[in-house]
């Protein structure tokens, strides 16, 4: 199985607005981090859509190893 590119280990805070939808990078190789910019085409990867429910400050992954999908779950303390 593929293993994704890891950008940061450390998340990225990112304002959210609540209703909005946010396409996380899951491959790692997205030069606007987290966010997807298209660079996983070609690989096995595909971004992943986060749905924000309340306008907040939340985390994104930038290891790209988090079991919760897009938001950070601490993994990159592991890597």
């Amino acid at each position: 199985m593929a293993q994704p590119e890891i950008p940061q280990k450390a998340p990225y805070p990112v304002a959210v607005e609540a209703g909005k939808s946010y396409w996380w990078c899951a491959c790692g190789r997205s030069k606007s981090q987290p966010f997807c910019d298209g660079s996983h085409q070609g690989t096995a990867f595909s971004p992943v859509e986060y749905k924000a429910e309340t306008s907040d400050t939340v985390y994104f992954c930038g290891c790209k190893h988090s079991k919760q999908g897009p938001l950070c779950d601490g993994t990159h303390n592991t890597l």
